[in-house]
């Protein structure tokens, strides 16, 4: 209801909730109890298949159906033997064997979280949640953001626009280009995104399958591992009682070095409004200012830069946290992991905000025109070096001393070319150069944007 949004702490659940809502389904108390349900359940029936364990034959649909019809309700259920047990994987095991005996296997049901720790659990359930929202909600709106700004790229490949290091004029390149150098940027860290595996373990209360042993003579490492791949994870061989976390770690870098380019992206557009490179489509019934009639703010774009910051954060505690554990185990890892939606959530809020901060931008060509026009000193980067060309030592120190801090007009440069003693050839291609065409391969590197 609207009136519970009011009254969030978080503006994650709250004034931001129509973004993050989804993500509530991968991180949440309800989520991180039922994906430990579901590496329980699966845990269960990969015994129940072993021959040397169990070598049940049957159909497993009963098992399959405690997922299926794990709702909120159920999850309350798990709540209530908490309160009791004080454990949460604990109650998440006696929820189990709840179902489970009213099922056929309620003869196996001493399999439940059988050789576990609970650490064995909560690993894998944390490396499902990560993978499912990272591959339905956070990789698809990083993708929806790289082919916005990618088609825009394309659209303006030939527009001229003065570059600026430094803050200073510099060579001409297009609006095109500049834009293609992110969508590249963007595409390198979102494959590594996609393609890294997190490592996942199963190897019982201090990583070395002592229970295991004692119980059954199989190959337990192999049989671990093979769980484990089928979840889609790698087997980590060589942990403690915890999964090291750093392939969770590693994965969280690269969200944030995705994020940095995003903060980059929103900068530069910052700018570029600032300088009337690009207009912002107006909406009538806005406002932009509660004092200011005329202005329409960025505020999309400094919205993005703001959670940005948030995400970041989180991730720095992460990757300065996750990784260190005293000896065997401690429980530092544990709230903090529990704030992995929150990361995700601030990430996903900035992608939208710059998604819809980039869709009110209109490239205003009258000002880059005249922009560059103004600044005619750019070609002494060609002249200089066509100079060179012809053999010129100092060919450098002449456009300096035409150039450096100065504003001089097309014409001035052009009488100055006019005195050089070079080829006719050079002469009149320099004499021919326009700013809005020294834009040297710009477009065609738009090419390489994939």
């Amino acid at each position: 209801m609207e009136i519970e949004t009011l009254l969030n702490i978080s503006p994650i659940d709250g004034r931001y909730k129509n973004i993050t809502c989804d993500i509530s389904n991968y991180f949440s108390e309800y989520a991180y109890i039922k994906y430990r349900v579901i590496v329980e359940i699966e845990w269960f029936k990969y015994l129940l298949k072993e021959e040397k364990i169990i070598n049940y034959n049957g159909t497993l649909d009963n098992l399959n159906k405690i997922v299926e019809k794990f709702t909120v309700d159920e999850c309350k259920r798990v709540k209530e033997i908490e309160k009791i047990t004080n454990h949460d994987v604990k109650a998440i095991e006696y929820y189990i064997r709840e179902k489970v005996s009213k099922t056929e296997f309620n003869k196996y049901i001493s399999f439940v979280h059988f050789a576990c720790t609970s650490e064995d659990i909560n690993n894998l359930a944390y490396n499902l949640m990560i993978k499912d929202c990272i591959n339905n909600i956070i990789v698809k709106s990083m993708e929806e953001l790289i082919l916005n700004v990618s088609n825009k790229a394309r659209e303006l490949r030939e527009i001229p626009m003065l570059a600026h290091t430094h803050g200073q004029p510099a060579t001409t390149t297009t609006v095109g280009k500049e834009l293609a150098v992110f969508v590249y940027r963007w595409n390198c860290i979102l494959n590594k995104i996609k393609n890294i595996k997190l490592k996942g373990k199963f190897s019982g209360a201090v990583g070395n399958y002592s229970a295991h042993c004692i119980a059954y003579d199989i190959d337990w490492i192999e049989f671990t591992k093979n769980f484990v791949e089928t979840l889609g994870f790698e087997y980590n061989p060589l942990v403690t009682q915890i999964e090291s976390h750093d392939t969770i770690c590693e994965l969280f870098s690269y969200i944030k070095l995705f994020n940095n380019i995003t903060l980059d992206f929103n900068l530069d557009m910052w700018m570029y409004i600032s300088m009337n490179y690009f207009n912002q489509k107006t909406v009538k019934t806005e406002t932009g200012s509660s004092v200011m009639p005329h202005k329409v703010n960025p505020i999309n774009h400094e919205n993005s830069m703001a959670n940005i910051h948030m995400a970041n954060t989180i991730v720095d505690n992460f990757t300065n946290n996750l990784q260190i554990s005293r000896m065997q185990r401690d429980l530092s890892d544990s709230s903090n992991l529990r704030n992995i939606g929150v990361m995700f959530s601030h990430t996903l809020i900035s992608i939208k905000q710059t998604i819809v901060a980039f869709s009110k931008m209109e490239i205003n060509t009258e000002i880059l025109n005249r922009d560059i026009n103004d600044n005619p000193e750019v070609l002494a980067e060609a002249i200089q070096t066509l100079l060179r060309k012809n053999g010129f030592t100092d060919a450098y120190e002449k456009l300096k001393e035409l150039t450096r801090g100065k504003r001089v007009t097309l014409e001035e440069i052009r009488e100055f070319i006019l005195s050089l003693k070079i080829s006719k050839e050079d002469k009149n291609r320099l004499l021919k150069l326009d700013p809005k065409e020294y834009i040297g391969l710009s477009s065609k590197l738009i090419d390489y944007m994939f």
